[in-house]
């Protein structure tokens, strides 16, 4: 026996062996960052065993490779790793076998296997996995031992070792990454809630999370520069049995305390010294600690300033509601009275006329209710018009004969130019507003005085003017006139729901109306805009010389939100869009086929990808850009909401100038897309030029339209009825064979062979699909 094989000496190399290995595990448990870890491991490998390189490849729980780190290989090593056509094959065979591998000569092993040669030296080879808790997650490979020497017992005894460290190690660090992933959710869930969240430190009663709602309920109340604990120390809460509660003297932790309970749906206002004051529903629950002691508090506040606004909005409105019924509903109560108490004293004359009354205001009823209905689709954002290409001269003779025959004593007179264009327009809708503007007029001018109605060109529009001789509007009512109630006596300024329908039916073409009047008596003019048929407008939100917002085309608002609905039909609005917007996700593919929108704007309520889903089971979404609103902004919502095909995802809540500026990134994107490459095959829609292998490529504008449709829709299907809308625009010669025939063409064009396509693949009886760019 040599020295070298002396128990001393075999203590001692044991000794070293613990040490490093101890060392190693040490290094790879200092962090918790996955990426760092698995550095470490494949590192720390190959210092143990003297290997030239390592790769850790980790799985997830569904098996699938997840991430790879690779140590002692250049990146150029490592691609050409990636890219060997078995690599896959081979990483199956060895996670099949149950023990560590050690493999001397690979280029035999992967020989035997059937495989293509490696491209990269790594004999000796040696595997073993990484287990935790018996579940396989990962595995690493060892290659390339330092002078030409092989693994040893010594070596795979060590390695196993330290695979149990850092299965442990990954493991942990993995847990580490989800718990922060679910607490970045959660913190982002309640920080956007519509609810205000604020929790309390238990010991100090001091807030250490203010949320967004939160923070904008008690805006009201704060002085500029003012923090929200200073706010807390002026603060004054009272209940709604009375109590009156400082925070100052009584933090809300301190208050839980004394009961060790929580407090429910109590109704509160909290005031400051000068009067300001805001009212909220709130509910507090204590969070105790292991001892007893109140760690922490949770309040939550609900603003009731909105619903006490909608209660006060409701009262007015039952109240118009009631005035406006109450004059039909006289007439018919007193002409019915007259007929059945005086009949067989009234001559036939007389019965005729207390008939024409009863039928008159039963007619002027129905007209009330159907205001009352159009007054609630306005408000829930679901109306919707369906314009066309209409004459204004026939549409405002249209609207003075219905009102003549109604028995004004006003007289209508129409001062149009010979050379004013036609307007999109629904013409039943119109001559609406028109016969409400007549009605307004005739209520507030003088008996037998004319009303005018002119109208001129207004750049990409054409203005409507319905001007009276009455008792004109003061200046401070002007900006009220178009609300449901304006809180006036009958008479005064008139209008009823009439001037508020008017105001959404016109916003709902895509138009403004606005009204002007000097003074009191000296009349007033309303003005109502419409787009000229055949224009094109400007950039989206700029006004024209009069101030008003041009017409970029109708948008499509979809979402069962009544509230979103309408915030994001004003703000469409108010950008000079034309708002179309459903509350039924069912219509979808309807509203695209008859309206055209130039983009889809898709609400989801809650984390669920069930609207997600719409864009791939609505075969029209894949025809214009959609954008994706949601209250929630978990990655992998927006990862799932743009795989699909979204455009965008925008989060709530949002403000008016984001959603606008999204829409127009969308568009311009849309309109001025960048190239597409796929292999030789390359399109310059700039350009509309079309090269293969650098050499131009003569087609059709059928063709070439053909090609575009497919390949912005690349890696989704687009369907034969898609195509024959957006390449033949739907028109009846458009079918499938035609769509086959020209497929056909550009394939051969291409030089994409039907039988091993590498563009154009077909999807047997539903239409085709453009390869993906890599």
């Amino acid at each position: 026996m040599n020295s070298s094989d002396s128990p001393q000496s075999t203590i001692k190399a044991l000794r070293e062996r613990l040490a490093r290995l101890t060392e190693a595990s040490l290094l790879v448990n200092a962090s918790l960052d996955v990426d760092e870890v698995l550095r470490q491991v494949a590192e720390n490998a190959r210092e143990l065993t003297g290997a030239r390189y390592a790769l850790i490849i980790s799985i997830d729980e569904a098996g699938q490779p997840r991430e790879f780190v690779y140590s002692g290989l250049t990146g150029e090593d490592f691609r050409q790793m990636r890219a060997w056509p078995d690599g896959l094959r081979l990483f199956e065979h060895l996670r099949g076998l149950q023990d560590p591998v050690r493999i001397d000569d690979i280029s035999a092993y992967i020989d035997d296997l059937g495989l293509a040669p490696h491209p990269i030296p790594v004999e000796p080879l040696y595997c073993t996995a990484l287990g935790h808790r018996g579940r396989q997650i990962g595995y690493f490979y060892l290659g390339g031992k330092q002078g030409g020497r092989t693994f040893t017992d010594e070596d795979e005894e060590i390695l196993v070792a330290f695979a149990s460290q850092a299965a442990v190690a990954i493991a942990n660090a993995r847990t580490f990454r989800k718990e922060q992933r679910a607490r970045a959710d959660l913190e982002a869930l309640v920080d956007t809630s519509p609810v205000g969240v604020v929790v309390f430190d238990g010991r100090t009663g001091r807030p250490v999370s203010v949320n967004r709602e939160a923070r904008r309920i008690v805006e009201r109340l704060r002085d500029p520069g003012q923090t929200i604990e200073q706010l807390l120390e002026v603060v004054t809460s009272r209940r709604s049995d009375g109590l009156e509660i400082s925070f100052r003297e009584f933090p809300v932790a301190r208050q839980l305390s004394k009961d060790q309970d929580t407090l429910r749906a109590m109704e509160m206002e909290f005031s400051v010294p000068d009067g300001r004051s805001v009212a909220a529903l709130v509910n507090a629950t204590p969070i105790f600690a292991a001892d007893g002691s109140i760690e922490s508090a949770v309040a939550t506040m609900q603003d009731l300033g909105p619903l006490q606004e909608i209660e006060r909005l409701r009262a007015q409105f039952v109240g118009m509601v009631s005035q406006e019924l109450r004059a039909p509903l006289t007439s018919i109560k007193g002409s019915a009275a007259a007929l059945l108490d005086t009949a067989a004293a009234l001559d036939p004359d007389e019965r005729r006329e207390y008939a024409r009354i009863i039928d008159e205001q039963a007619d002027r009823m129905r007209e009330l209710i159907s205001e009352l209905l159009d007054a609630g689709r306005i408000e829930t954002g679901t109306l919707s018009v369906r314009p066309e290409s209409c004459d204004v001269g026939a549409l405002v003779e249209r609207a003075r004969q219905t009102f003549l025959r109604g028995g004004s004593p006003h007289s209508v007179l129409v001062d149009l130019p010979p050379d004013l264009p036609r307007v999109m327009a629904e013409r039943r809708r119109i001559v609406q507003v028109l016969n409400n503007l007549f009605a307004n007029a005739a209520r507030n001018a003088p008996p037998s005085s004319p009303i005018r109605v002119s109208a001129l060109r207004d750049g990409a529009h054409v203005a409507v003017s319905v001007t009276d001789e009455g008792q004109g509007v003061p200046p401070e009512r002007l900006p009220h006139l178009f609300r449901k109630y304006t809180g006036t006596a009958k008479g005064k300024l008139g209008g009823g729901l009439g001037l508020a329908i008017c105001k959404g039916l016109v916003e709902a073409h895509g138009g403004r109306i606005w009204a002007e009047s000097a003074g009191p008596r000296q009349g007033a003019r309303f003005t109502f805009t419409l787009p000229a048929a055949g224009e094109t407008a400007d950039s989206p939100g700029q006004p024209s010389a009069r101030g008003e917002t041009r017409n970029h085309g109708s948008v499509l608002m979809a979402g069962d939100d009544p509230p979103t609905l309408r915030y994001v039909r004003d703000a469409l609005a108010e950008a000079g869009y034309r708002p179309v917007v459903t509350g039924d996700h069912r219509a979808l593919g309807q509203l695209i086929r008859t309206e055209a929108p130039r983009l889809v704007l898709l609400d989801l309520l809650g984390p669920g990808s069930g609207g997600i889903e719409l864009i791939g089971q609505v075969p029209e979404l894949s025809e214009v850009p959609v954008i994706v609103l949601s209250g929630y902004g978990g990655d992998e919502t927006i990862a799932k909401a743009l795989a699909s095909g979204a455009a965008d995802y925008i989060a709530k809540p949002f403000s008016a100038t984001e959603l606008t500026a999204r829409i127009g990134a969308a568009l311009r994107k849309r309109a001025e897309p960048e190239p597409f490459v796929l292999g030789e095959l390359a399109v310059r829609y700039d350009q509309r030029r079309v090269t293969v292998a650098g050499r131009p490529v003569d087609l059709t504008a059928t063709e070439y339209e053909l090609l575009r449709v497919l390949s912005l829709g690349a890696g989704r299907v687009v369907t034969f009825d898609s195509l024959i809308r957006q390449v033949w625009h739907g028109r009846k010669h458009g079918n499938r064979k035609l769509v086959r025939a020209f497929i056909r063409s550009l394939r051969s064009k291409l030089g994409d062979d039907a039988s091993a396509p590498t563009c154009i693949f077909s999807e047997r009886g539903v239409g085709y699909r453009m390869g993906e760019p890599r």
